[in-house]
């Protein structure tokens, strides 16, 4: 399928999805949105892709934001519409069910940091920014950014980040822990596949249910989370992929994952 704004690539059960609006910064307007939306719903039942590298187009941004002549027509009513629309595009990638990297080259601002954050592991060229400067425009970050930005880097980073507006660089997102690793920037595709290699690697019956415990410590106490992880900790024990895991450790030979 061509898509005005995505370039998208699929090999080695790696899907590569680009937000191509260069002469724009990468900003995720209406059609930007819609067409991530189509792309990481297909990525959940295609069989061929195990995880998916997402990127920007050209050197200077990963995504610069929001399109901002979209606005500015907004109202109350429609300005939460808004918000909820792009919340719902960026939750679908937080739990698609399959890893999802962040390759972050250059300016992440804005919708652009909410959707680095989205994804469940950011690394970082050594010229990237991160920064909601939301309230330098008489909002608030609506894509999720109040939320995932303080279960990230902790309540006080956030507040400061998003109440002064200020960005930061690429060193002090890896020192506060937004994102896994920074490198040269054109390393940063390499730096991207070397982890997606390690991931695939392993049993992806027990990659996807890691993700899905994982994600649960946003919604649940400590006692429930633990039972969710012991569900499907159990379920794991039910796969094929478990038993030719611990086959192969006693064996002392590499596992061949069947990924089920």
């Amino acid at each position: 399928m061509n898509y005005q704004t995505l370039l998208v690539e699929i090999r080695n059960r790696i899907a590569y999805v680009t937000i191509n609006r260069p002469d724009k910064l990468n900003a995720l307007n209406a059609q930007a949105k819609t067409e991530l939306k189509q792309v990481f719903e297909g990525m959940q039942t295609d069989p061929s892709v195990d995880l998916v590298i997402l990127t920007g187009a050209g050197d200077k941004s990963f995504v610069a934001g929001t399109d901002i002549k979209e606005l500015t027509e907004l109202n109350q009513e429609s300005g939460q519409a808004f918000s909820a629309g792009g919340q719902a595009v960026f939750d679908l990638i937080a739990n698609l069910g399959k890893p999802v990297i962040a390759a972050v080259n250059g300016y992440a601002l804005g919708g652009g940091a909410e959707l680095a954050m989205a994804c469940h592991i950011r690394v970082a060229a050594d010229n990237a920014r991160f920064g909601q400067p939301e309230v330098g425009l008489g909002i608030i970050p609506g894509y999720g950014g109040t939320q995932r930005l303080a279960r990230l880097v902790g309540k006080a980073k956030a507040l400061e980040m998003i109440l002064t507006g200020d960005p930061i660089d690429a060193q002090e997102a890896l020192k506060i822990g937004l994102v896994s690793k920074v490198v040269p920037q054109a390393d940063l595709i390499k730096a991207a596949e070397e982890i997606a290699h390690k991931i695939l690697a392993k049993g992806q019956v027990a990659i996807r249910k890691a993700l899905k415990a994982l994600n649960a410590t946003d919604e649940m106490t400590l006692a429930k989370g633990q039972a969710e992880e012991a569900r499907l900790f159990g379920e794991c024990c039910a796969s094929e992929d478990f038993q030719e895991g611990t086959r192969a450790f006693l064996e002392k030979r590499k596992p061949a994952f069947k990924n089920r």
